[in-house]
């Protein structure tokens, strides 16, 4: 396999020290420098094997252009690397021009230190970390082309679901602040006698209710103590008109709903 920038480097070191006859020993040592500076270059940050590797960085693209450093976030928002788009169906068929699945989905980058309360000053904690995989609004954020990648930057409001690992299921989804997670009731779009009601005749309704799977830690009051949530899972709700941001999940159609946006449970 390949060799690491520090072997070649240790490589570079031993070669200096074999090399004692005196022509050859200037010449030795500077090549011994440049391949070292190749090789720390080449990897951007210069570590020891063994030690954390440190977030340093000694330049990135932002835009198409070079920036020193890299990307960091301010107050509440999060860098995000958006999924790639959805080429084919789960069936295999492949999907083309204004057909592809754009995702509104990504894994978190970096993050911002969070946001100040105006008044008394203390500071939000931020919902997510570095490596956790979100799902965003479809109109949230800001894409940006960041490292020769498709990135975008959103507030930690946006995020509607988290998760861990490569995929979003039930089991690793998670909801942040004060949002709950629900499964809505698909017999709403069916009359009586089973039949599926049509899109165009449901008037521009959608499900308002339906039953908790998931339900968030709660919303940071001003003083810094956490308001829980008075829902519970296996709660069933009725939330209104409009109110859920619509998630999938396993081929599954929840919503996720803001605690205030909560008319009644039963």
């Amino acid at each position: 396999g390949a060799r690491s920038p520090w072997h070649e480097v240790m490589v570079a070191r031993d070669c200096c020290r074999d090399t004692n006859t005196k022509p050859h020993r200037t010449m030795a040592k500077l090549s011994c420098c440049l391949l070292a500076l190749a090789a720390a270059q080449s990897c951007n940050a210069f570590v020891a094997p063994g030690n954390a590797r440190a977030d340093v960085r000694l330049d990135a693209k932002l835009e198409g252009r070079d920036i020193d450093g890299v990307l960091t976030p301010t107050n509440n928002f999060v860098l995000i690397k958006v999924a790639d788009i959805q080429e084919e169906t789960e069936g295999g068929i492949l999907l083309t021009g204004s057909a592809k699945i754009k995702k509104t989905e990504g894994t978190v980058v970096s993050v911002g230190p969070g946001k100040t309360h105006q008044e008394s000053g203390l500071l939000f904690p931020m919902p997510v970390v570095a490596g956790e995989g979100v799902v965003y609004g479809k109109y949230d954020g800001t894409e940006i082309d960041y490292e020769s990648g498709k990135h975008t930057l959103i507030q930690d409001t946006d995020i509607l679901v988290k998760f861990t690992g490569d995929e979003l299921t039930l089991e690793s989804a998670d909801v942040c602040s004060d949002n709950v997670l629900v499964k809505v009731d698909a017999s709403e779009e069916e009359t009586a006698s089973g039949l599926v009601i049509a899109a165009t005749a449901k008037k521009g309704s959608k499900p308002s209710t339906g039953q908790v799977v998931k339900v968030g830690p709660g919303r940071m009051a001003s003083n810094g103590e956490i308001m829980t949530v008075d829902i519970a899972v296996d709660d069933y709700v009725k939330f209104r008109d409009f109110a859920g941001n619509e998630v999938q999940i396993s081929g599954e159609e929840y919503a996720v709903v803001r605690m205030t946006d909560i008319l009644a449970k039963f």
